[in-house]
Protein backbone atom coordinates (compact mmCIF):
# COMPACT_ATOMS: atom_id res chain seq x y z
CA UNK A 1 0.00 0.00 0.00
CA UNK A 2 1.58 3.28 -0.92
CA UNK A 3 -0.79 6.29 0.51
CA UNK A 4 -3.78 6.92 1.61
CA UNK A 5 -6.04 7.37 -1.48
CA UNK A 6 -9.57 8.85 0.18
CA UNK A 7 -11.55 8.15 2.98
CA UNK A 8 -14.88 7.52 2.15
CA UNK A 9 -17.84 8.86 4.56
CA UNK A 10 -21.67 7.14 5.05
CA UNK A 11 -24.22 10.09 4.27
CA UNK A 12 -27.68 10.15 4.10
CA UNK A 13 -28.01 13.23 1.34
CA UNK A 14 -25.26 14.40 -0.98
CA UNK A 15 -27.34 17.23 -1.44
CA UNK A 16 -26.93 18.41 2.11
CA UNK A 17 -23.45 16.49 3.04
CA UNK A 18 -21.94 18.57 -0.40
CA UNK A 19 -22.41 21.82 1.29
CA UNK A 20 -21.49 21.39 4.35
CA UNK A 21 -18.35 19.70 3.45
CA UNK A 22 -17.00 22.39 0.77
CA UNK A 23 -17.53 25.02 4.08
CA UNK A 24 -15.61 22.34 6.08
CA UNK A 25 -13.04 21.47 3.71
CA UNK A 26 -12.82 25.14 2.14
CA UNK A 27 -12.63 23.52 -1.79
CA UNK A 28 -15.08 22.30 -3.93
CA UNK A 29 -16.74 19.43 -4.89
CA UNK A 30 -15.06 18.45 -7.94
CA UNK A 31 -16.79 15.35 -9.40
CA UNK A 32 -20.35 13.32 -8.70
CA UNK A 33 -20.77 9.79 -9.81
CA UNK A 34 -22.82 6.61 -9.62
CA UNK A 35 -21.67 3.70 -9.01
CA UNK A 36 -24.24 0.91 -9.75
CA UNK A 37 -22.32 -2.07 -8.62
CA UNK A 38 -22.41 -0.52 -5.11
CA UNK A 39 -25.59 1.07 -5.95
CA UNK A 40 -24.30 4.44 -4.44
CA UNK A 41 -23.74 7.83 -5.15
CA UNK A 42 -20.13 9.22 -5.03
CA UNK A 43 -18.87 13.08 -4.82
CA UNK A 44 -15.15 14.29 -4.01
CA UNK A 45 -13.18 16.68 -2.22
CA UNK A 46 -9.43 17.33 -2.66
CA UNK A 47 -7.77 18.09 0.16
CA UNK A 48 -3.87 17.79 -0.02
CA UNK A 49 -2.86 14.73 -1.48
CA UNK A 50 -5.89 13.04 0.30
CA UNK A 51 -9.58 13.00 -1.30
CA UNK A 52 -12.65 12.71 0.56
CA UNK A 53 -15.56 10.26 -0.88
CA UNK A 54 -18.83 11.01 0.03
CA UNK A 55 -21.36 8.13 -0.34
CA UNK A 56 -24.72 8.28 -0.64
CA UNK A 57 -27.12 4.97 -1.12
CA UNK A 58 -28.96 4.74 -4.18
CA UNK A 59 -30.80 1.72 -3.35
CA UNK A 60 -32.27 0.38 0.73
CA UNK A 61 -30.37 -2.50 0.30
CA UNK A 62 -27.46 -1.19 -0.44
CA UNK A 63 -24.10 -2.15 1.82
CA UNK A 64 -23.70 2.48 2.17
CA UNK A 65 -28.21 1.90 3.08
CA UNK A 66 -27.26 -0.50 5.63
CA UNK A 67 -24.39 0.22 7.55
CA UNK A 68 -26.32 4.10 8.39
CA UNK A 69 -29.12 1.84 9.46
CA UNK A 70 -26.50 -0.08 12.23
CA UNK A 71 -24.28 2.98 12.33
CA UNK A 72 -25.46 6.01 11.41
CA UNK A 73 -23.59 8.38 9.18
CA UNK A 74 -20.42 8.38 9.60
CA UNK A 75 -16.78 7.36 8.27
CA UNK A 76 -17.02 4.20 6.36
CA UNK A 77 -13.64 3.01 5.17
CA UNK A 78 -9.80 3.96 4.74
CA UNK A 79 -8.57 3.57 1.44
CA UNK A 80 -5.35 2.99 0.30
CA UNK A 81 -3.44 2.87 -3.38
CA UNK A 82 -1.61 0.63 -4.88
CA UNK A 83 0.18 0.14 -7.82
CA UNK A 84 -0.38 -3.41 -7.94
CA UNK A 85 -3.95 -4.19 -6.61
CA UNK A 86 -4.11 -7.95 -7.30
CA UNK A 87 -0.49 -8.48 -5.65
CA UNK A 88 -1.18 -6.69 -2.92
CA UNK A 89 -4.55 -8.93 -2.44
CA UNK A 90 -2.34 -11.97 -2.61
CA UNK A 91 -0.24 -10.12 0.25
CA UNK A 92 -2.67 -9.21 2.61
CA UNK A 93 -4.03 -13.24 1.49
CA UNK A 94 -1.15 -14.68 2.59
CA UNK A 95 -1.04 -13.00 6.00
CA UNK A 96 -4.22 -13.74 6.78
CA UNK A 97 -6.58 -11.08 6.20
CA UNK A 98 -9.68 -11.84 4.22
CA UNK A 99 -10.74 -9.92 1.25
CA UNK A 100 -14.39 -9.32 0.07
CA UNK A 101 -13.82 -10.17 -2.99
CA UNK A 102 -12.00 -12.53 -4.40
CA UNK A 103 -10.68 -10.16 -7.52
CA UNK A 104 -10.75 -6.32 -8.27
CA UNK A 105 -13.86 -4.73 -8.81
CA UNK A 106 -14.52 -1.28 -10.78
CA UNK A 107 -15.33 1.47 -7.98
CA UNK A 108 -15.86 5.25 -8.28
CA UNK A 109 -13.12 7.53 -9.86
CA UNK A 110 -11.08 5.05 -12.15
CA UNK A 111 -10.56 2.75 -9.65
CA UNK A 112 -10.17 -1.07 -9.17
CA UNK A 113 -11.25 -1.89 -6.10
CA UNK A 114 -11.06 -4.32 -3.23
CA UNK A 115 -12.15 -4.50 0.79
CA UNK A 116 -10.39 -6.01 3.60
CA UNK A 117 -13.13 -7.56 5.87
CA UNK A 118 -13.16 -4.65 9.04
CA UNK A 119 -13.32 -7.91 11.72
CA UNK A 120 -9.23 -8.89 10.46
CA UNK A 121 -8.66 -4.96 10.96
CA UNK A 122 -10.03 -3.92 14.21
CA UNK A 123 -13.18 -2.76 13.08
CA UNK A 124 -11.83 -0.52 10.15
CA UNK A 125 -12.91 -1.16 6.71
CA UNK A 126 -10.12 -0.88 4.16
CA UNK A 127 -9.84 -0.46 0.56
CA UNK A 128 -7.20 -0.95 -1.88
CA UNK A 129 -7.69 0.87 -4.97
CA UNK A 130 -5.87 1.05 -8.06
CA UNK A 131 -6.08 3.51 -11.52
CA UNK A 132 -8.11 1.47 -14.15
CA UNK A 133 -5.11 3.23 -16.77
Amino acid sequence: MDKVEHIGIAVRSLDISIPLYEKLLGTTCYKRERVELERVEAAFFRQGETKIELLQATDPQSVIANFIEKRGEGMHHVAFATLDIRGEMQRLQQEGFRLLSESPKPGADGKWVCFVHPKDTTGVLLELCQDMA
